[in-house]
């Protein structure tokens, strides 16, 4: 129910506690482990754990050197990015997705602070895609297949400022292509669209732990349909 988390201050899922025989916590872990490395602790609460990460396994159908390609990045926030993330990465011709922090107050947050310290930023999704296969109207078409563009600051069961909606751009130009999507979108709905069109202030790769986080948790909470990537 939480309370053994709360105890021990754990804020994020998923975390490994461990503990001594006495009950004293003698080391906690954010994201998962494997099996050598829970050994490992058990056998030395300062074992580096590092050097038994595993590599997972991340299903690569296409050639993603983007050397030769003509690729093209788009930031995306619509709510929690472990499934914006997980639903773009099954989109032919995008190269890359990557969770992160974005438009935000504060420099290098971590994701104690966006959640609890209102640094301003937004969940946020960096997208790179093959420009000879996908347009940014194709990727903004995608994007709200999965996002309801008109609840703000909340999607799926998430709520907070971190969990907007918006679509951050680099390149002036594609402020236009945005507000046209935008528009379109709109005529679908009797509310107002919440989906902020502005230029990427600035964007921070979110901790290790999250990335390719339900490739790492197969189970774990997804509030899109990633099928209909």
């Amino acid at each position: 129910g939480g309370t053994i988390a709360q105890s021990l201050n754990i804020s994020v899922y998923p975390s490994w506690a461990l503990i001594g025989k006495d009950g004293d916590v003698q080391r906690i872990v954010k994201g998962s482990i494997n099996e050598a490395q829970a050994l490992a602790l058990i056998r030395d609460p300062n074992a580096d754990l590092g050097r038994l990460k595993n590599a997972f396994y991340k299903p690569d159908t296409q050639k993603k050197d983007s050397k030769i390609m003509n690729t093209r990045t788009i930031y995306l926030a619509g709510g929690c990015f472990w499934g914006l993330e997980a639903y773009f990465q099954r989109i032919d011709g995008v190269v890359d997705a990557v969770s992160g922090y974005a438009n935000g107050k504060t420099q290098n947050p971590s994701y104690e602070d966006v959640s609890y310290r209102d640094t301003g930023h937004a969940e946020t999704v960096k997208v790179t895609y093959d420009a000879d296969k996908l347009s940014l109207d194709d990727i903004l078409q995608y994007y709200f297949r999965v996002v309801d563009p008109t609840s703000l600051n909340k999607q799926g069961n998430d709520t907070g400022t971190q969990y907007r909606s918006g679509v951050y751009y680099t390149d002036p130009a594609e402020k236009a292509v945005i507000a046209a999507a935008l528009k379109r979108e709109q005529q679908k709905y009797k509310q107002p669209l919440v989906v902020e069109n502005e230029p990427l202030k600035n964007f921070y790769d979110a901790e290790e732990y999250h990335q390719d986080y339900l490739i790492k948790n197969p189970n774990g909470y997804c509030h899109i349909d990633i099928r209909k990537a």
